[in-house]
């Protein structure tokens, strides 16, 4: 009788760890999923060379991505972007469309639309959604680099270059640091 209770206590007990330690990881799981874009946004400012920053500049992106409120929504934006590779602009416009008018807090989906808008040559439209994400996520260097491309193609170099300013500070090595125009005696 005693052995048997000894297995069943063994079992039970080896359930209660199992389930302690499967709350554990969930917990600290979402705390890390919290702080993990702090984190990344940290070590793209400190990144030693352009090869990190771009892996980190990635782990950024796809962070952005996944931080759809649904699987569907995020499967939305995927679906958006996949029809903009293929040039089917105005196919992910409305998909994108109804993704901004579902989420409204979703950056990713305001940015992915800013971008269409921005391929359609909609500068005025694509500011508007630039301007939503930077007020949900104001460290968005691609909506940042968007914003300067458009101020750029309009003859606004001063808010061009201030933008762009902007957008390096949050990542040194964005590819268009390189329209950057330095003031004379000034080390970018």
């Amino acid at each position: 009788m005693i052995g048997k209770w000894q297995k069943n206590s063994t079992f039970q007990a080896g359930h209660l760890l199992a389930a302690f330690l499967l709350c554990l990881v969930a917990f600290t799981g979402a705390a890390r999923a919290q702080t993990s874009t702090d984190d990344l946004f940290e070590a793209l400012k400190n990144a030693p060379n352009e090869k990190e920053a771009r892996l980190i500049e990635t782990e950024i992106w796809e962070a952005w991505i996944d931080a759809a409120p649904t699987p569907d929504l995020r499967e939305q934006v995927e679906s958006a972007m996949r029809m903009r590779g293929e040039y089917n602009y105005q196919g992910a416009r409305e998909v994108l469309d109804k993704v901004v008018a579902e989420a409204p807090d979703y950056p990713e989906g305001w940015n992915q639309r800013a971008f269409i808008l921005f391929l359609q040559g909609d500068y005025e439209a694509s500011l508007k959604d630039i301007k939503k994400v930077l007020e949900l996520e104001p460290r968005h260097f691609g909506a940042l680099s968007g914003q300067a491309m458009i101020y750029i193609t309009q003859g606004r170099a001063e808010l061009a270059q201030k933008t762009l300013r902007d957008a390096v500070n949050v990542h040194p090595y964005l590819k268009e640091r390189a329209l950057l125009i330095k003031p004379k005696g000034v080390d970018l």
